[in-house]
């Protein structure tokens, strides 16, 4: 038996060593104490002094925790009993067979399963908590079923780094094939009638830069590269099938340009198709549809209006595109799906979802699909067939849980297949849902989303603010079980439609990039002081979140109006901006040019970048309590990122708040891959919030 003892918490926090370094652009220097926390063998991570400094953050993490481990636990526990442990999705036709997956009771991860239409017995296909066996970080990638059925390409990450390696299994004998690609980051997509794969690799920069063809028996050294991305070294490449499965798609592009490619999805091989060449800020992404014997080239670009257009052209003359819906100023047309009797739109009007049937004989018959609810998310989900006579669709609010229902094409009938079910119990009819707009200080109306008890006491209470504002992502007003766990201890939870994200269309988005960066910031700052003003909170009662690019929002807004925050969260957050954005060696930096600006280049992208930079505006004031992850194999934000920024918050903030760094040190970007253990970290940091803001148990 051991009697060792487990080594002492630590009573102090760890300061790390300062060591002069500075790196200088357009005539300005600028000083990096920290910048040795970089290991310089990354992605490898052997620096000892680099381990201790993150080990010692991890160690000071759970001195400070510990004192909360009870409520930790009690968070967890009702956490966990919201989740429906032995829990399925809806089986969904493709083909000849039924597809689902389980979650058994117990387990952190699903297994897949099938049974044929006609009847049968459940097969099961895959079993991730038998593949993540032995690993502390799992998560499965691509899962794509060959067209005839006996084969599915699969490929897992068992380290948090986005190097995926592929498999194949032969689902009639449930043996591997000896073909085996490692390094992938994309999906994996059958051509030539299921004798091959078409894949993309992760570079030294994880960047996919190629799509490349695997023959079924073949070495991939021998694999064919279809197409190799050698003019814009920030594009990315992906491929994908057309919705008839014959046609293969293959894209370049980055944040604001597109390229398409088209081959034969039986002759890949062949000289492919470009649709148009890329114009600087042209987006487009396509389809093909063979009706009667003739093809045609459907277009979703955004040409000429910034809310995209649907258009279509002959193959003959791809690069021709005749309008079919013109661009809207009230609708943003995000996306479309071609069916075989009609193809459907999706967009948004006012920042809520729209789903619109429509007619190929008459494009002015538009079949909307109506929601109750004054707010919610609802979209297309899992529709595998060309042909299809009813719709799966999924449908949230922020009271409503996750639904997903059918909708039948002929009658417009909505049939409820499944509701997310809470063991622990919930009633919708205790909470309300409210849809506000708040003037940001340019005037500009920001829409916010409320979720609360009916029965929260009268008067300013608690707070959390939630938002990202980046690469035109639109934060859904959806459901959370976690959620709960404020909002049960009396929080108002609001969800910021703040600009960056284009919930109100194509140029919301535009005005939160490049120049306009800072009004991203400035519209959290201002809808939490609006919040305050209509008497949801007030100042100091506000804990706020977000993760990676909403952690550099975290990090602008701590800097800028400290006083406001009660806690702050910040996940993997993108802070140190300026010193990324001038290593072009960094996986996403290339392609991140678009959206921040290119301070190589640009002396004024510098000047901008470096006016709000989290790590670079840190200055000698109060801060308020602040928690911040990371992940040691995080490809997106490097570890040393939230690293260095807590160094230098350490060294010269002037409070005597809370100041907590927990470093995933087998995890990446998304923190740890179980569903419990993914739990466990949401509850640290609810405890935290509620230890901050001194707030008791739920009712």
């Amino acid at each position: 038996m051991s009697t060792s003892r487990p080594a002492a918490l630590p009573t102090t926090p760890p300061r790390a060593e300062k060591r002069d370094f500075s790196y200088a652009h357009h005539g300005v220097t600028i000083a990096d104490p920290y910048a040795w926390l970089r290991d310089p063998g990354y992605p490898e991570v052997t620096d000892k002094q680099v381990l201790a400094h993150l080990e010692a953050e991890n160690a000071w993490f759970e001195a400070r925790m510990a004192p909360h481990k009870e409520l930790v636990e009690t968070l967890f526990t009702e956490m966990k009993a919201r989740i429906k442990e032995d829990d399925s999705t809806v089986p969904q036709k493709d083909g000849d067979w039924l597809y689902w997956s389980e979650f058994e009771q117990g387990a952190e991860y699903r297994k897949y399963y099938r049974k044929p239409v006609g009847g049968g017995e459940a097969q099961l296909i895959l079993d991730e908590n038998a593949l993540a066996e032995g690993h502390d970080y799992f998560r499965l990638g691509s899962f794509s079923v060959s067209k005839n059925g006996k084969l599915l390409a699969y490929s897992v990450d068992t380290n948090g780094s986005e190097r995926f390696t592929a498999r194949i299994k032969d689902l009639e004998t449930g043996e591997h094939l000896p073909d085996e690609i490692p390094g992938t980051l994309s999906g994996l997509v059958w051509v030539m009638d299921d004798r091959a794969l078409v894949y993309g690799l992760a570079d030294d920069h994880w960047r996919v830069h190629d799509a490349t063809l695997h023959v079924l028996g073949t070495a991939p050294a021998e694999d064919v590269e279809l197409y190799r991305e050698t003019e814009d070294e920030g594009f990315r490449v992906g491929a994908g099938l057309s919705a008839q499965e014959d046609w293969l798609v293959i894209a370049t592009g980055d944040n604001e340009t597109s390229e398409v490619r088209l081959v034969p999805a039986n002759d890949p091989t062949s000289a492919p198709i470009l649709v148009r060449r890329r114009e600087k800020g042209v987006e487009y992404d396509v389809d093909l549809r063979t009706d009667g014997g003739k093809t045609t080239l459907w277009v979703h670009t955004n040409d000429e209006h910034v809310n995209f257009r649907l258009a279509t052209a002959s193959l003959d003359d791809p690069g021709t595109w005749a309008t079919l819906i013109e661009g809207s100023d009230d609708f943003y047309l995000d996306g479309f799906e071609l069916y075989r009797d009609f193809y459907v739109t999706e967009g948004r009007i006012k920042g809520l979802d729209q789903i619109q049937l429509r007619s190929y004989a008459d494009p002015n018959l538009v079949k909307p699909i109506a929601f109750a609810e004054a707010s919610f998310t609802a979209g297309l989900t899992d529709n595998p067939e060309y042909h299809q006579e009813k719709l799966r669709l999924s449908y949230q609010s922020m009271v409503t849980p996750d639904s997903v229902y059918d909708y039948h094409v002929e009658s417009g009938e909505l049939e409820l297949l499944k509701q997310q079910e809470i063991p622990s119990g919930y009633d919708p009819s205790l909470y309300v849902t409210e849809r506000l707009e708040i003037a940001a200080r340019d005037g500009t109306m920001i829409p916010v989303s409320v979720v609360m008890r009916k029965d929260r006491a009268a008067g300013p209470g608690p707070l959390h603010l939630y938002a990202y504002g980046a690469y035109g992502y639109a934060v859904p007003p959806g459901f959370s079980t976690t959620r709960l766990s404020l909002v049960d201890r009396g929080f108002a939870y609001a969800i910021a439609h703040i600009r960056g994200g284009d919930d109100l269309g194509r140029n919301w988005y535009l005005q939160g990039k490049l120049n306009e960066r800072v009004n991203t910031f400035t519209d959290f700052v201002d809808v939490a002081k609006g919040l305050a003003a209509k008497g949801y909170t007030e100042p100091g009662r506000i804990s706020i979140s977000g993760g990676s690019a909403g952690g550099e929002l975290m990090g602008v807004v701590a800097n800028t109006d400290p006083g406001l925050w009660g806690a702050v969260v910040a996940h993997v957050p993108f802070v140190d901006v300026l010193a990324t954005m001038l290593d072009a060696e960094l996986p996403l930096t290339p392609g991140e040019w678009p959206e921040w600006g290119n301070p190589i280049l640009s002396k004024q992208a510098f000047a901008y970048i470096l006016s709000y930079s989290p790590y670079d505006q840190v200055v000698a004031q109060d801060y308020p309590p602040m928690l911040v992850t990371a992940g040691l194999n995080d490809p997106r934000v490097t570890y040393w990122e939230p690293a260095k920024w807590v160094a230098k918050l350490r060294e010269l903030k002037t409070d005597g708040n809370e100041l907590l760094l927990k470093t995933n040190m087998g995890a990446g970007h998304g923190g740890k891959s179980g569903r419990f253990e993914s739990i466990r970290e949401t509850a640290e940091e609810v405890a935290f919030v509620l230890w901050q803001l001194e707030v008791g148990r739920a009712e």
